[in-house]
Formats: C-alpha cells, sequence, structure tokens
C-alpha cells in the first residue's frame, strides 16, 4: 500500500456500528464477510492499496440504515463526497452530525 486511505466498515441491522482506522503503508485491514465498507484517500498524494475478495455472494443489508445511521457516524464531508451532494443538502436530508476524524477507533 502507499498513500494515506480511511477504511471502514459497518456492522449490520441493528446496531449499525462503524470501525475504521486511517491506513498507511505496510498496514493490513480486514472487512467481515458482507458488511458495507469503503477505503477514502485522505492523502494529498495517489493511494495504491491491495484488495481481494474471498466470495462473489453477498449477503444483505439495508444499507440506508448501515451508512445514515452507523455509531459513530460517517463523516459528512465523506459521505457528500460519496453521493455526488453538497454537505450542507446532505446533513439537511439524512440530519447528520459534523464529526470530525476524533473518533477513529484503533482496531
Amino acid at each position: 500500500m502507499e498513500g494515506t486511505l480511511l477504511a471502514g466498515f459497518v456492522t449490520s441491522n441493528s446496531e449499525n456500528r462503524l470501525f475504521r482506522k486511517v491506513l498507511n503503508k505496510g498496514d493490513v485491514f480486514v472487512f467481515p464477510f458482507g458488511l458495507i465498507h469503503f477505503q477514502y484517500n485522505i492523502g494529498h498524494t495517489n493511494a495504491v492499496a491491495i484488495a481481494a475478495a474471498s466470495s462473489q455472494n453477498a449477503s444483505v443489508i439495508t444499507v440506508a440504515n448501515a451508512v445514515f445511521g452507523s455509531n459513530p457516524p460517517i463523516n459528512p464531508d465523506f459521505l457528500a463526497r460519496a453521493f455526488q451532494l453538497d454537505k450542507k443538502d446532505l446533513q439537511e436530508r439524512f440530519q447528520l452530525e459534523n464529526k470530525e476524524n476524533e473518533d477513529v477507533i484503533k482496531l
């Protein structure tokens, strides 16, 4: 891996807990099977990562609940960019709080 990525996943349905970690060169992060996950380049240069999947069969997850109802919430800046929406519009539609990266969970 090169660069700096923020990687994370959200547990499914009832809890919708967000786990995330800042990855640097040499780090490894595993996404549990079938969970909503993301990788976001938070560095100032291009990032390169190696990814592999163990199955092509996905399970069913209520995506909206996992993405917009995670605990702690996914940073609205990331969601706005991912959904190609203005951050203010995204916050108004989904009533998201603006949390910074201070609650990055150390895995």
